[in-house]
């Protein structure tokens, strides 16, 4: 039975869409059956997997117009399929308030499909709204990115917290399956710094794999490709060819929210992280 990982942080420019697409690129190169799930109403998973002509969508799935079989179509990574995404799908943050259970709706869609792929992604949007939950609720662990950048890990209180209330009403199984740290340049201090605190309060969750600034990795999605198939060889290829195999390795359990509070009240460390992330000069 596949995995389902939502790829998750409200706040946006941390490449959480750039990991999405190319740590599932890596995985189908390692000819693991993935399906990347995009869930952001602006197409980008869609787009930089260089998929351009498609019927139903991620809308149709989580309106239950259409099965979720009927959305999947391959990509030009062997292994690697994918539910697209368009502009549509922010309607369907409304259509789908009225709606019974309305939090399950994806949960209940994938089950159809979840013997066929090891793995399963879910690129959610750049908010805690409805199709985020929807998310949540229908993964077995959420992958986080971090950028190592001032106040990276603000916000990530309120992500947290709503990953535990997921967990107390929705979806008791679900837990922080790594922390990754983007954007990294090992000769800045500030970089160093953000690497220290998210270790400090995540420990081993932290993957080893830091995905580095890269100017290549940058440009990849202009072209509608992942980074292994627009530059195989340069350091963020190798980097996310690195995080796939940790992910599939999976040598460390699963961190419970719980885990990650110094003291019981992480939480609230977490924001005291964030301010300590400020005053530090590059």
């Amino acid at each position: 039975m596949g995995r389902i990982i939502s790829v998750s942080n409200q706040k946006g420019g941390v490449g959480k869409t750039t990991s999405a697409v190319n740590l599932c690129a890596s995985l189908g190169a390692a000819e693991k059956r993935t399906l990347l799930l995009d869930l952001d109403p602006q197409g980008n998973a869609t787009s930089g997997c260089g998929v351009e002509d498609y019927g139903a969508t991620s809308y149709e799935v989580m309106l239950g117009t259409a099965r979720v079989e009927e959305a999947v179509i391959p990509t030009p990574i062997p292994f690697l399929d994918i539910i697209p995404s368009d502009r549509r799908l922010a309607g369907a943050e409304i259509e789908l308030v009225p709606q019974v259970s309305r939090e399950r709706f994806l949960a209940h869609a994938l089950v159809s499909v979840r013997e066929r792929y090891d793995f399963i992604l879910i690129d959610t949007p750049p908010s805690l709204g409805l199709l985020t939950l929807n998310a949540l609720t229908a993964a077995d662990t959420v992958l986080i990115p971090i950028q190592c950048e001032y106040y990276a890990l603000e916000g990530l209180s309120q992500l947290l917290s709503t990953i535990q209330l997921v967990q107390k009403s929705l979806n008791p199984d679900l837990r922080i399956e790594g922390v990754l740290l983007t954007m990294f340049d090992r000769r800045l201090k500030l970089s160093n710094q953000v690497a220290e605190e998210a270790i400090e309060y995540f420990g081993d969750t932290v993957y080893k794999t830091k995905i580095p600034r890269n100017v290549r990795l940058s440009e990849a999605p202009s072209f509608g490709k992942p980074i292994l198939l627009y530059d195989v060889e340069c350091l963020g290829s190798q980097s996310y060819m690195e995080l796939a195999e940790e992910v599939i390795a999976a040598n460390r359990p699963p961190l419970e929210v719980g885990a990650a509070q110094a003291g019981g009240s992480g939480v609230v460390d977490i924001d005291k992280a964030a301010a300590k992330v400020e005053e530090v000069q590059e």
